[in-house]
């Protein structure tokens, strides 16, 4: 590694070594500032010891099933994919992950380099925002759309689709019992588990997807390539797993939340408040299945 480490460490993309045993042995700066985990924190180290915990896009666990780094070291060849790793704060982050075998004189394969790089979808969403030069539409905690963005766009989706007949869809949803995580761990504490939320959901949603708060732990999101029900089931469905995938490590506990999701095709007829009224109902019939559940209506 030492030949390598001075290329590695100026590397602009992230970059970790790990051994045969898959103790990462090497962790550049790049990858400090993607995870939000030091090279301190992880060398020496499990790369599956609640550090990154790659799952795919459908939330398989893949340091427990299918790590495309062990499987390099066992057949040699290289792969890339793109995965959701877990980030320091708790939330899930995209990154394209390209990985090759290392081999010593003899050709024997001693260790697997991993090089990712940040895939997220959710500049496109600051962009956008900044597009309509409107603070009053931009939440300044979360960096995501409020309540009359949300409205504002609502408009706009609902004229495109009279225009073109197609239907969209949309998902409302809660924080499962967020109240006592403000009561019990204060409110500092609540404003970074409404961060990891907001930011595992951008990174799941496809560009032109428009995310907003509609205030305190409540948002909503319009899909306007979503046409059925099928549709709907597996964003929502994908939305809770991977929230309730995601955790925030506070002294030596995880500390985890889950959502209660409605989601509805808006038809032509559907007005903001015909929606919402829709929405909401479908919510708490989640709620009234425990939460961490989705309701379609």
């Amino acid at each position: 590694m030492n030949p390598y480490k001075l290329w590695l460490d100026n590397l602009f993309d992230a970059a970790y070594v790990v051994d045969r045993d898959r103790i990462i042995i090497y962790w550049n700066k790049a990858a400090e500032e993607l995870t939000g985990y030091s090279e301190e924190e992880v060398v020496g180290k499990s790369c599956s010891d609640d550090i990154l915990r790659h799952i795919d896009f459908y939330g398989v666990d893949l340091c427990q099933n299918g790590c495309p780094l062990h499987k390099t070291m066992c057949d040699g060849r290289k792969r890339e994919a793109v995965i959701f790793l877990h980030h320091k704060q708790g939330h899930r982050v995209p990154v394209h992950v390209r990985i090759a075998p290392i081999r010593n004189q003899n050709g024997e394969i001693i260790a697997s380099i991993e090089i990712f790089s940040n895939y997220s979808k959710t500049l496109h969403m600051i962009k956008e925002l900044k597009r309509h030069k409107k603070e009053s539409m931009l939440d300044p905690l979360l960096h995501i759309g409020n309540r009359r963005y949300a409205e504002t766009m609502f408009q706009a989706r609902q004229l495109e689709s009279k225009v073109t007949g197609s239907l969209f869809g949309v998902i409302f949803f809660d924080i499962d019992k967020f109240k006592a995580i403000n009561d019990t761990y204060g409110h500092a504490m609540g404003d970074k588990v409404l961060l990891m939320v907001t930011r595992t959901v951008a990174n799941l949603l496809e560009p032109f997807d428009i995310f907003a708060r509609w205030g305190g732990d409540e948002f909503i999101i319009y899909l306007p390539n979503i046409h059925t029900g099928e549709d709907l089931r597996s964003i929502a469905g994908r939305i809770k797993n991977f929230v309730q995938s995601s955790f925030i490590t506070l002294d030596d506990t995880k500390l985890s939340v889950t959502l209660s999701l409605g989601a509805t095709l808006v038809n032509a007829e559907d007005t903001m408040e015909s929606v919402i009224e829709r929405t909401d109902l479908l919510m708490y019939m989640s709620k009234s299945k425990g939460g961490n559940a989705y309701t379609i209506g």
